[in-house]
């Protein structure tokens, strides 16, 4: 097994209104609806999956939306915030963007020599876009997306977790493979960035929230974070290593897109060791990812009752004629810059 992640896989967060979840991830942020199921833990509830063309890890966003549910309280014992790349020199597009659609942005700021935007999604989530050099191969922005390609998010670029225990975390995280760079010099947070050997979705910043309010899970906040390993041999490999640190590791569950084992690390923070394979085009297309609401083996005897009471969500039609508006996208992108950047 290797001894090191490679970065996130993916982040599960909490939402309300399926619909709205929807249209801010795709008709704002230009993500693609990748896999339409349920919580298999609560088959009455979406799990909603979003990401680039492909759903390649390390570009997954998912979401649990409860209509209804109460709104949670980003603090500690949380992850902070979910931080996506962009593009250098992108910001001021993104900017324009966000508060063309009516979304509250934060004053720009650079960290750690990269600039970054700070804004919420639609239930208070907050949400990052980082300025990246970092290479995005095999990243493939969604086709379809109303936001053109030489601007489109290249995946996560991290993710900040607010720590109750900062000294158990970064621990954990180094037995995970995660090097330490340094402290951040926005002065605004203490924070520590820790990274991954991977090209994409690497860094982790760290932050001492001991003496914060904790958190509180509800719609607006992360439930988990979940990290790459390339199969079940090295995921079984850092179940033994992850226990023998001391820590209670669930057994392997299938989540039929990828295998999974969690862990509650000491600052609060659940974790999740995530494959790789098999991926979203086990039972669909490339062509026809998020189309059809896909349920496991187990529950295709409840579909009937599943798809009753779920409500009806779709993705917005003004995604393409949207960017053929703004002269980027699939109608009218510069070629050359989108290889590049790929």
């Amino acid at each position: 097994m290797t001894d090191r992640v490679s970065g996130v896989h993916h982040v599960t967060a909490i939402a309300s209104d399926p619909q709205r979840n929807v249209e801010f991830y795709t008709d704002v942020l230009g993500l693609r609806l990748v896999k339409k199921t349920v919580n298999f833990d609560d088959k009455y509830t979406y799990h909603l999956y979003y990401g680039d063309e492909r759903g390649t890890p390390g570009t997954i966003l998912t979401f649990f939306p409860f209509d209804g549910a109460a709104q949670g309280r980003v603090g500690a014992g949380q992850v902070g915030a979910t931080a996506f790349a962009i593009p250098p020199g992108s910001a001021d597009y993104w900017v324009d963007r966000l508060e063309s659609k009516g979304v509250s942005v934060g004053d720009s700021r650079e960290r750690f020599g990269e600039t970054v935007v700070p804004f919420e999604d639609h239930d208070g989530q907050p949400l990052e876009l980082v300025e990246s050099a970092s290479k995005s191969d095999g990243i493939d922005p969604w086709d379809d997306s109303p936001v053109p390609v030489e601007r489109a998010i290249r995946g996560f670029h991290g993710v900040t977790l607010n720590s109750t225990d900062f000294g158990a975390t970064a621990t954990v995280l180094e037995t995970m493979g995660y090097e330490r760079e340094g402290i951040s010099d926005d002065g605004t947070d203490g924070r520590t960035r820790f990274r991954a050997a991977g090209d994409r979705a690497s860094v982790v910043d760290l932050v001492d929230a001991a003496d914060e309010q904790r958190g509180r899970q509800g719609y607006g906040t992360v439930h988990h974070v979940a990290f790459r390993t390339p199969d079940d041999e090295s995921q079984a490999a850092w179940r033994d290593r992850l226990g023998d640190a001391g820590l209670f590791v669930t057994p392997v569950k299938d989540r039929q897109y990828f295998r999974s084992v969690y862990f509650r690390e000491p600052g609060s923070v659940l974790f999740e060791i995530a494959t790789d394979p098999p991926g979203f085009t086990r039972d669909e297309t490339v062509e026809a990812l998020g189309t059809d609401l896909k349920l496991p083996p187990w529950l295709e005897n409840d579909r009937e009752a599943i798809e009753s009471r779920l409500p009806e969500i779709h993705v917005s039609e003004r995604s393409r004629s949207e960017t053929r508006a703004d002269g980027g996208g699939p109608a009218g992108h510069d070629d050359s810059t989108a290889e590049a950047d790929r």
